[in-house]
């Protein structure tokens, strides 16, 4: 095995336990808090902060399914998957939209029916103990977002992604029931109702927009043209490449495949024109570590 690819798999297998561990770390805060808010909606007859309570316990299943998603698509290239399993992060990313998309439709389907039912009178009033619990989940859910989106963003992790928005959700959806009994204690209970319905349009939201960028992951789109124009100036810095003649990519999962056609003198033998092409090679792998194959082809000029 050449020292590149065993680079590579210390990459992969660094990626998995990264964020192996980040999911866990959302898994321990996410029992500790569902757990908190739901006694603290018990004890004070909070409904708003008991649903809230539910909305940190399905971020418990989400994050598992990071887990899940992660590990699969970490494993080595085998016969019947020779370009390897990174699509299964796709397909978590996808059950993660999914599941916040339900969420969100559910905030949103028992907003409408509080406001449009016109039984104001008969909420109950809850207690100061669902206020405080409501602020500590904003600050603890707002953090987790946070923590979660640095690590996404440095593995580009669309399941991670998922997960960090499922927390935003979460901490948006305790802005709600903040407002909510706040403003049930203060004499105007369908506050709550106001609020979870604004809720619902942002989780839409960000589901929709996870949903797609793992559906492009999935039919393998382009690089972006910053990225393109990148790998098109690395080839040609290496000596004895004239040009490019084609330059395809795609991403897969969280990798990038890339197939390429540079010319060079025709003149040349093919063991100089196959050494140029191995050279374009191992200058883009080293550059591009998101890079996990690719394929040269030389023409002559």
């Amino acid at each position: 095995m050449t020292q590149s690819h065993t680079q590579k798999n210390q990459s992969e297998r660094t990626y998995e336990q990264v964020a192996t561990r980040v999911s866990m770390v959302s898994i321990i805060w996410n029992i500790i808090l569902s757990l908190f808010k739901l006694l603290a909606g018990v004890l004070a007859h909070s409904g708003a902060m008991v649903s809230d309570a539910v909305h940190s316990a399905s971020d418990v299943f989400s994050s598992i399914i990071v887990i899940i998603g992660v590990r699969i698509a970490s494993r080595d290239s085998d016969k019947e998957h020779p370009y390897g399993h990174e699509r299964m992060e796709c397909v978590a990313a996808i059950i993660l939209a999914t599941i916040l998309s339900i969420t969100g439709i559910g905030i949103g389907i028992n907003a409408c029916r509080n406001i449009f039912s016109g039984d104001y009178a008969n909420l109950a009033i809850p207690g100061i103990l669902a206020l405080i619990a409501a602020f500590v989940s904003i600050m603890v859910k707002e953090a987790m977002f946070w923590y979660t989106r640095h690590y996404a963003k440095a593995l580009d992790s669309g399941a991670l992604m998922a997960d960090a928005w499922h927390h935003r959700s979460d901490a948006l959806s305790s802005v709600g029931a903040l407002i909510g009994i706040g403003g049930a204690r203060l004499g105007f209970p369908i506050l709550d109702s106001v609020a979870s319905l604004v809720i619902c349009i942002f989780i839409v939201k960000a589901a929709y927009d996870i949903f797609m960028d793992a559906i492009d992951k999935m039919v393998d789109k382009a690089c972006d043209n910053e990225t393109e124009q990148q790998l098109r100036d690395c080839a040609t810095a290496v000596e004895g490449v004239k040009g490019i003649d084609v330059l395809m990519t795609r991403v897969f999962g969280n990798k990038i495949y890339v197939d390429i056609e540079i010319c060079a003198d025709g003149s040349k033998t093919l063991l100089e024109a196959h050494e140029i092409a191995e050279a374009v090679h191992d200058s883009i792998e080293k550059n591009f570590p998101k890079v996990k194959h690719i394929m040269v082809h030389v023409n002559p000029v």
